[in-house]
């Protein structure tokens, strides 16, 4: 008697809602209202979870301060760093995700957690991002770019760049946690980076950078304002900006 042919099993892709990402269960927010809820990351090794620790140190020194702010995340991964911040009472998120499979899975997180009318996922190259958000945070709503799309990135919905992080005095809190291979072989990225931002942030704005010990907080601007921690293999820098930047 014949044997029958068994199906070959679906792979992690196919079993995806999305098709596009392998999914997996095992990023935990750890305070606020969505405390113990699970999220969903790909797995890829370009995903780079942070540790429970070292998330629940952040947050213990950013404090009760984050409620009401605009979080940015700028390298988001699994979103988690965002997540938590709407969990612990962020007014709103921007999360930017250049993988387009894992800006996905974070997508599926916004909706499962009921944010969607409070988070924006934007995938996108973060260094570009960066570069034109610096200097349009001046910019009224009304002259905002219209029939051209110059970030190369689809913003949600139709909206443009500038719609994505309020033109308001609503302060933010900025997560820049990106590979920590970055700050060795983009130094001068990263610094344009977190500078541009640093000089576009309204007032009250919180700065946390998680890199590794062989950057040098020095080199941020006012390096003495920085509250800098260590949590092997992790270096985290904390800084709260007071004032607006006065034009040179």
């Amino acid at each position: 008697m014949a044997r029958r042919k068994r199906k070959p099993k679906s792979t992690a892709a196919e079993r995806s809602p999305r098709g596009d990402s392998k999914s997996v269960a095992g990023v935990r927010i750890i305070g606020g209202r969505f405390r113990g809820r699970r999220i969903h990351y790909t797995g890829d090794a370009r995903t780079r979870p942070m540790k429970d620790r070292l998330r629940e140190a952040i947050f213990n020194l950013v404090g009760p301060s984050i409620r009401g702010k605009h979080a940015l995340d700028l390298f988001a991964g699994t979103g988690a760093l965002a997540l938590e911040a709407l969990s612990r009472g962020a007014g709103r998120a921007t999360l930017i995700e250049q993988h387009h499979p894992t800006a996905n899975v974070i997508r599926r997180n916004v909706a499962e957690l009921g944010v969607e009318t409070q988070a924006e996922v934007v995938a996108a190259n973060v260094f570009i991002w960066g570069k034109m958000e610096s200097g349009l945070f001046s910019l009224s709503r009304s002259s905002k770019p219209t029939g051209c799309n110059p970030w190369a990135y689809e913003p949600p919905r139709g909206e443009s760049v500038l719609a994505q992080v309020p033109i308001t005095p609503v302060p933010w809190v900025v997560f820049c946690s990106p590979p920590y291979d970055f700050y060795v072989s983009r130094t001068a990225e990263m610094l344009e980076l977190i500078e541009g931002l640093i000089g576009s942030a309204p007032a009250e704005s919180v700065f946390v950078v998680e890199a590794d010990a062989r950057f040098d907080f020095r080199l941020l601007p006012d390096p003495g304002a920085w509250n800098v921690r260590s949590y092997p293999p992790a270096v985290v820098g904390i800084f709260r900006k007071k004032q607006l930047f006065s034009p040179g």
